[in-house]
């Protein structure tokens, strides 16, 4: 994928690959491509997070920082500060809506929207999530809707009834058994390709 846009082109070899990995069809490629095309306003080939937060609805999105994070977290570029187009899918991929009897990929099974799940209380990227960090990401949810007091109530609240371990953190095996019973496959999808 070359350098200007003109000769930035999706090869049939790239999108085979992509949608191996992740489980996406020819056509939802081809429509992710010409989004994620318009997103790099310069053709650079790649997106950077200033890019990412001209989205609206992230701009909007009382999570959407936390959202932008996530696709460079899950960049395979090695550099943290470029998402290119296989990285932008596969973590769109996260968010593919499951129909019954489809089959899954690596990237849309339970524990993999999970651990994309889990990231986002994560702040510090340390595998735990801590009263601050759930307390953060409560705050960014809600606003000023909720008082302070009210919000560290659940907070704390939250830990103790997660934290089986008594470390006064939930880790991820924590953060998984508290959503045993909740169908992560149908609550995480975002219907971007309609």
């Amino acid at each position: 994928m070359g350098a200007g846009r003109s000769s930035l082109q999706l090869q049939q070899e790239d999108v085979d690959a992509i949608q191996e990995e992740t489980g996406f069809t020819s056509q939802q490629i081809e429509r992710l491509w010409s989004r994620y095309s318009s997103l790099d306003k310069s053709g650079k080939g790649h997106l950077t997070r200033e890019d990412f937060l001209r989205i609206p609805e992230l701009a909007i999105n009382p999570l959407g920082d936390r959202i932008v994070h996530a696709f460079f977290y899950e960049s395979k570029n090695g550099e943290e500060d470029k998402v290119d187009f296989k990285d932008f899918v596969r973590v769109l991929a996260h968010f593919r809506p499951i129909k019954k009897n489809q089959e899954k990929n690596k990237l849309n099974t339970r524990m993999e929207k999970l651990h994309f799940a889990f990231r986002m209380y994560d702040i510090d990227g340390d595998d735990k999530i801590s009263r601050d960090e759930l307390l953060a990401v409560l705050t960014m949810m809600v606003g000023q809707n909720i008082c302070p007091e009210q919000l560290l109530s659940i907070a704390e609240r939250t830990i103790i009834e997660a934290d089986t371990d008594r470390d006064n953190l939930i880790s991820f095996e924590e953060f998984a058994k508290v959503l045993e019973r909740t169908d992560v496959e149908q609550k995480m999808p975002i219907r971007f390709l309609s």
